[in-house]
């Protein structure tokens, strides 16, 4: 029904008898500060300086889940945020990791090549007690705004040793804040890493579980559907997105259940640039991306006037037959290595020989949707200078609950699933939502699947896949993650190309520019044929881990070294100079000086305080067996700027 001033009928009802927690999906990650950052709240957020993601002490900080509540009226519409200063807010959540109570992880089960895998084995099977190896750090709530403390701490044991997995905050405006674990990973044993995935007597303090609230509005209470944070391993390059994002592959899986409906019509904006800008963001951590799509590539895609002649359908469309038809179709190239877009699948295990799903593929959606721009059949609305916006407050109210749920998942990772960085091959099940996005909560008892779970049983109708309680997400990744983040990397075989495909490089860098080269490049000073080579060096990032070229050390040494690792962010590039840059994403370490000395600092609450202070006696003092090597391996890297 249309009013006569042209306003539909259902704009005017601003009566809310629903509220829902946003993002439906947060994502939260460890750090060794004490300090913290709000996790994406837009898909394009505005770059922070130099610095940003760590402490004055050189720590690296949480990223924080924040999350929000909005009521709508009977047609689904939203009708307001809602805070303190409108409703009566009690804000709660259940932290839980129950890693070392689950089982293996061997590859995705719910593929083909699952059937050449080892048997997923209970972890820590020779533990009868299994309560003993589950982290709860039970159900913590909070009212009002800025409030903290250690009263809101999710703290659990792992086989009687204590173990911190976050707390509860609430900001000013009393949105819920979540904080996850501060990176301590151990064996209260001592038993020594022996696997990418799966090390018996260890844990880690990822988490997961529901985030819900009892709200109240002019005086009644108002049902609130729940959403789910996953603490999740930390980001190494915050500003760049893997080319099919956590979103892209659930969108699909919406699609495909006809919970949501496919784009129509394509847009180049919404539904292309992004697949390619992501390829051409990917050249500041592979080398193979830098060669391909980089700046001043063949196909160079942060070249605005290459994305305009992209973007125009005016029957000249060859190119981008050419551009759609490089993406691998797995009904026609699975098994080629060589299809877009370069990164390895679920069932990259270097023991099999490749399979189908070796490699991975864009969504269906996605793929459609190049289709559909190829044969010139979408909407021409790319404009170089529009900008999109850069925080949530430049999004219109109603718009702002979908804006979250995306802009969570679209800095996570979809592939590979092996098991992956914050959520692995379950995610993929609709099962698993009771709406899209929204994970279906169930408190049940657990269930007992055996010694062994197998792939039937893990996708059966008696399954994990439906309604999972308080650690269900992250069980089925890596213990700890550690050993996972040391281990994936690029270009396993070198008869084919050193760098391609790679597994992470998004959250995980392959090859870098480091801070030394970006300064030459930059250095007016500099012959061009010095800046450009310099522009043009990539060392592999992971080669910093000490223990290089032992994996097992490398493992063994991320236990202790991954917030010494380098961080990939935004810093201006070269102004005079046309074949370098305006904008780089540079790798940075942590400056020689914090490995040197133990600052110290003036904090009130205990819990931050120890957490401080062990931050600081890490940064002083590297363990013995790697102090050394440490120094020798980045000797070339430090300067008169102490980085």
């Amino acid at each position: 029904m249309v009013q006569g001033d042209g306003r539909s009928s259902a704009a005017l009802d601003t009566t809310i008898v629903k509220a829902k927690i946003h993002p439906a999906i947060g994502i939260a990650r460890i750090g060794n500060s004490p300090e913290a950052f709000y996790g994406p709240e837009v898909c394009y957020p505005t770059p922070e300086n130099p610095g940003f993601y760590r402490d004055r002490l050189g720590g690296f900080k949480r990223q924080a889940a924040r999350f929000r509540i909005y009521g709508y009226n009977v047609a689904g519409d939203v009708v307001a945020e809602l805070t303190p200063a409108n409703a009566i807010i009690t804000w709660g959540a259940h932290l839980k990791n129950e890693k070392a109570a689950w089982y293996e992880f061997q590859l995705a089960m719910d593929i083909p090549e699952v059937e050449y895998a080892n048997p997923a084995y209970r972890r820590n099977a020779k533990v009868s007690d299994r309560t003993q190896l589950e982290i709860d750090g039970g159900t913590v709530t909070i009212t009002g705004e800025n409030t903290s403390g250690s009263a809101y701490q999710f703290n659990g044991k792992f086989c009687g040793t204590p173990v911190y997995l976050g707390e509860l905050q609430t900001d000013e405006a009393g949105h819920l804040i979540v904080l996850g674990g501060r990176g301590v990973s151990a064996s209260p044993g001592a038993l020594p890493l022996t696997n990418f995935a799966n090390n018996d007597g260890w844990y880690d303090d990822t988490s997961d579980g529901p985030v819900f609230a009892e709200v109240t509005v002019a005086g009644k209470p108002v049902q609130v559907d729940h959403a789910w944070v996953v603490v999740a391993p930390p980001n190494y390059a915050p500003n760049l997105k893997t080319v099919r994002t956590l979103y892209d592959l659930l969108f699909d899986v919406f699609v495909k259940s006809g919970q949501l409906p496919a784009p129509n019509p394509v847009s180049f904006t919404r539904d292309i640039l992004p697949i390619f800008q992501r390829m051409s963001g990917l050249q500041w951590v592979n080398e193979g991306f830098h060669r391909a799509f980089g700046y001043g590539a063949p196909l160079d895609f942060g070249n605005p006037n290459f994305l305009l002649e992209m973007s125009q359908a005016d029957g000249k469309m060859e190119l981008p037959k050419q551009i759609a038809n490089s993406f691998r179709d797995f009904a026609l190239d699975g098994y080629s290595r060589t299809p877009l877009p370069w990164i390895y699948g679920d069932a990259m295990a270097r023991q099999l020989k490749p399979f189908v799903n070796y490699n991975c593929a864009l969504s269906d959606t996605q793929l459609g949707c190049l289709r559909q721009w190829a044969h010139g059949q979408f909407v021409s609305d790319y404009y170089p200078t529009r900008m999109p916006p850069g925080s949530l407050d430049m999004v219109p109210p109603a718009e702002q609950p979908a804006m979250l749920d995306r802009a969570a998942l679209e800095f996570c990772l979809a592939d590979a699933f092996h098991p992956g960085c914050e959520i692995t091959w379950p995610i993929r099940h609709a099962t698993m939502f009771m709406a899209p996005f929204r994970i279906l909560s169930e408190n049940a008892p657990p269930v007992d699947y055996g010694e062994v779970l197998t792939p039937d049983v893990a996708t059966g109708r008696t399954g994990p896949l439906y309604g999972q309680a308080a650690g269900g997400l992250s069980r089925w990744m890596a213990v700890p993650w550690q050993a996972d983040t040391a281990s994936c990397r690029s270009g396993y075989d070198d008869n084919y190309d050193p760098y391609l495909p790679t597994f992470w490089p998004a959250r995980v860098p392959n090859q870098i520019l480091h801070l030394h080269n970006y300064r030459v490049a930059i250095d007016p000073s500099k012959s061009p044929k010095e800046r450009h080579d310099a522009f043009n060096t990539r060392p592999n990032w992971y080669d910093a881990i000490p223990g290089y070229p032992d994996a097992k050390k490398q493992i063994a040494a991320m236990i202790h070294y991954w917030p010494f690792m380098g961080l990939v962010e935004q810093r201006p590039g070269a102004t005079d100079d046309p074949d370098l840059p305006a904008t780089m994403q540079i790798s940075t370490d942590l400056p020689p000086r914090l490995l040197r000395t133990a600052p110290g600092a003036a904090v009130s609450d205990p819990a931050t305080a120890t957490a401080t202070a062990a931050h600081a006696r890490a940064l002083a003092a590297p363990p013995a067996e790697l102090s050394d090597e440490w120094a020798g391996r980045f000797a070339w890297r430090r300067d008169d700027a102490g980085n």
